[in-house]
């Protein structure tokens, strides 16, 4: 499992931040939030999960449970007893998981424009790993930037590119067969494994941060209507939010 360890660059405050990437990233996008952190005197855990990045990706089951021990285990070897478990997108998933698991571990709990907030086994058509598999072998560099542009409303940065073009050279790579298999597993992962069911159960102090115009969408391509995905949110009881809900186009039909 790679990872990086950044100590504070001035004087440090005593306290550890773990970042947990999203699906379609590794742990270096962090870059900047290392650097804001480490000189308010954080030290920073920066892992590349199993199946992401420098990480191996073993042809596995994954689970957000193997995840969350995983990390458990990089902090306990490196004699971090308790942290602020920082997840952005899927890692706001697993960064979920682990203060679930870990209550102990985890000082605080921040998620970042988090998936998961839903189940999207009730929105979105199954597929099996294979037939996610074989999409994702049909990634090219063009259905990748056209994919990450839908991340910013007001037009794709030019510097995203720096983060965009290590994952379009994978589909070059003589390894891109284990990446698409790793990346179809872990998408099963997100799908078949919903924490919007718990989080009435999480009892550490949580900033949640969700961008207005945040538009991704898991399985959006298997949604024959995608306005009608994410449109249906609800939130119980949590964040401080007592109930939060948003209206479908009239022509979605949820299943009962």
């Amino acid at each position: 499992m790679a990872y990086m360890d950044v100590p504070a660059t001035t004087k440090a405050n005593g306290r550890t931040a773990v970042l947990l990437h999203g699906k379609n990233f590794f742990g270096a996008y962090w870059r900047e939030t290392v650097r804001a952190l480490t000189a308010a005197g954080f030290r920073v855990v920066v892992p590349d999960q199993i199946g992401f990045g420098k990480s191996d990706k073993p042809d596995i089951h994954y689970s957000f449970h193997q995840l969350a021990r995983n990390t458990k285990h990089l902090l306990d070897t490196l004699g971090v007893q308790k942290a602020v478990i920082v997840g952005h997108s899927m890692g706001g998933m697993l960064a979920t998981r682990f203060a679930l698991m870990y209550p102990a571990t985890t000082e605080k709990l921040v998620l970042e424009n988090p998936i998961g907030l839903e189940d999207y086994r009730v929105g979105v058509p199954f597929q099996t790993v294979d037939q996610a598999e074989a999409t994702e072998r049909k990634s090219t560099e063009e259905s990748i930037r056209k994919y990450h542009a839908t991340y910013y409303p007001s037009g794709y940065p030019k510097a995203h590119d720096e983060w965009l073009l290590p994952l379009m050279a994978q589909t070059k790579s003589p390894d891109f067969a284990k990446v698409a298999r790793a990346n179809a597993l872990t998408f099963d992962m997100i799908y078949q494994q919903p924490v919007s069911y718990e989080f009435s159960r999480v009892q550490t102090p949580t900033l949640l941060i969700i961008g207005q115009q945040d538009r991704t969408v898991v399985g959006k391509g298997l949604v024959k209507d995608p306005r009608c995905w994410l449109q249906w949110v609800s939130i119980r009881s949590w964040a401080g939010v007592p109930r939060l809900r948003s209206k479908a186009p009239s022509s979605c039909r949820w299943p009962t």
